[in-house]
């Protein structure tokens, strides 16, 4: 289990360098200057000068590079120029709001997702397995900025029985965490109807059903387990995707987290901003991912020895 941790570890290190240079390089081909927003439209040349070599950017880009890595390894992510507050204090204080939301989408999804999948697949071609297999793709095929919108529209402005918007109590969760988990509910449903009907067609499940168990007994315990492997990687790629992809979702309903904060950096062109959320974004990513890696070798042990 230690080699194969230790290897899953540097995987993931070259993908948290890959990420930070892309991020970099990106941020600096873009139009626009973040000195010139800084500055008012009359600043002198001395003046845009001055800003540009107090923020680094008259350096080379291989120069600002290397100090930008200097920096991360020192865990030090720069100030926010349009906030004149430290990078990581200003994620720290957002990160909550995401992380809450995220965790309330996926509960939501996990729950119904997985016996829904698994629903239809012992009910495979009938009338149920019709109607799940239609909600999953229209599930997936909604736009998340519109369902949001006809969410607020109905169920805020119309019946007035949830708030827009808002952030502290628990009825502002609600809608913004069920837009966020349409999809992914959709998602996992397909995923887990597709792979308990392959576990169903396996040798060692007609064998129980030959020996007379009980068909509950057959599908909680021989078919539970290992049709929920493939479905286990990928809820832990939708949760770390969900970090960085729930900008939508956090700006329609005014979430404070750091999709609404993403969002607000990029329109001001903070570069140590948008690069810490980058950073910040790939590492739970990586974590996640590490962790359902894990779970994964510990569900299944074949994979600790084919790796």
């Amino acid at each position: 289990m230690a080699k194969f941790i230790f290897k899953r570890l540097l995987q993931s290190i070259i993908v948290l360098i890959g990420a930070s240079a892309i991020a970099f390089i990106l941020l600096r081909i873009i139009p626009g200057d973040p000195v010139m927003l800084m500055l008012s439209e009359n600043a002198t040349d001395e003046e845009i000068n001055q800003m540009r070599e107090q923020m680094g950017l008259n350096l080379p880009i291989w120069q600002q590079y290397i100090d930008y890595v200097k920096q991360m390894i020192v865990f030090d992510f720069g100030h926010s120029i349009s906030r004149g507050l430290p990078s990581m204090q200003l994620i720290l204080n957002h990160l909550p709001a995401t992380l809450l939301l995220v965790f309330w989408a996926m509960v939501m999804a996990i729950v119904i997702a997985i016996p829904l999948g698994m629903f239809a697949a012992v009910k495979k071609n009938s009338f149920s397995d019709y109607i799940v297999s239609i909600l999953a793709l229209l599930g997936q095929s909604v736009p998340s900025y519109w369902l949001g919108m006809m969410l607020i529209l109905l169920l805020a402005v119309h019946f007035g029985i949830l708030p827009t918007s808002g952030y502290g109590h628990w009825s502002h969760i609600i809608l913004p965490a069920f837009t966020l988990a349409i999809y992914q509910l959709a998602l996992i449903a397909r995923l887990m109807r597709s792979s308990t009907l392959d576990v169903l067609n396996l040798d060692y499940v007609r064998t129980a059903r030959a020996k007379g168990l009980p068909e509950i007994v057959v599908i909680f315990k021989h078919v539970f387990k290992n049709a929920l492997i493939p479905t286990i990687t990928m809820i832990g790629l939708q949760t770390g995707q969900l970090l960085g992809g729930a900008i939508i979702t956090e700006f329609i309903f005014s979430w404070p987290g750091l999709g609404f904060l993403t969002v607000q950096s990029i329109q001001a062109q903070d570069y140590p901003m948008i690069q810490s959320l980058v950073i910040v974004s790939a590492i739970v990513f990586i974590v996640i991912n590490l962790l359902v890696d894990i779970i994964y070798a510990v569900v299944d042990r074949r994979i600790i020895v084919d790796s």
